[in-house]
């Protein structure tokens, strides 16, 4: 892993992913959160913030451990434990229907096999065990989608693995999960090829 990925593909994510649209996608994806979490893609920790009193614990996951200080002053800086594994979400340590909710907010784009991280949260949640999610992905117009298909090999290397044409649905039910709502939408102000959204909640 090169120091663009490492260094400054972080701190660029990390400042963008701030601004206040982005917070407020966080907030209404987490709202229905409690009990004992799994976050994949855990980052640097941006959702710990808008997760509400009814969470007891969460364990985020993440290969990469980016800006390994600011992870930790956010971590503190919330009233429940959080402990973040470095390891890739393909392949869970944790025993089966462990986890009341399990979370993803912008990683379905980048996690190389995606249906095989879902089909471990899928695992890893209780029954009925709800999976909650904000994704950029593939647009429903064609002209878009076009776009995406062929700007993703750029964004591939420029975004450090990030896709802009998958279809998050899809992903979800391919991995035996079942669609409880899910919100189709642009984000305002972000290009349509970046900015078209996927939100909702499954169950296991």
């Amino acid at each position: 892993m090169g120091f663009y990925a490492r260094q400054i593909f972080p701190r660029l994510m990390d400042w963008g992913m701030r601004r206040g649209l982005f917070q407020q996608e966080r907030e209404a994806a987490l709202a229905p959160a409690h009990g004992d979490v799994l976050e994949i893609g855990f980052g640097t920790g941006l959702n710990l913030p808008h997760y509400p009193p009814s969470i007891a614990r969460l364990t985020g996951v993440d290969p990469m451990q980016a800006l390994p200080a600011r992870v930790t002053e956010r971590c503190r800086a919330v009233s429940f434990p959080v402990q973040v594994v470095p390891m890739t979400a393909e392949t869970l340590p944790f025993d089966h229907a462990r986890f009341d909710c399990a979370v993803s907010t912008w990683t379905l784009c980048t996690i190389p096999d995606p249906v095989a991280a879902l089909r471990e949260v899928k695992r890893v949640l209780k029954p009925g065990g709800l999976f909650l999610f904000a994704e950029h992905g593939r647009s429903d117009h064609p002209r878009v989608a076009a776009w995406q298909d062929r700007l993703n090999p750029i964004q591939n290397v420029v975004g450090c693995g990030c896709n802009l044409n998958r279809r998050i649905d899809r992903l979800i039910l391919d991995a035996g999960l079942t669609l409880d709502r899910l919100d189709r939408f642009e984000l305002p102000g972000v290009p349509r090829i970046a900015g078209t959204m996927y939100r909702g909640q499954a169950r296991a």
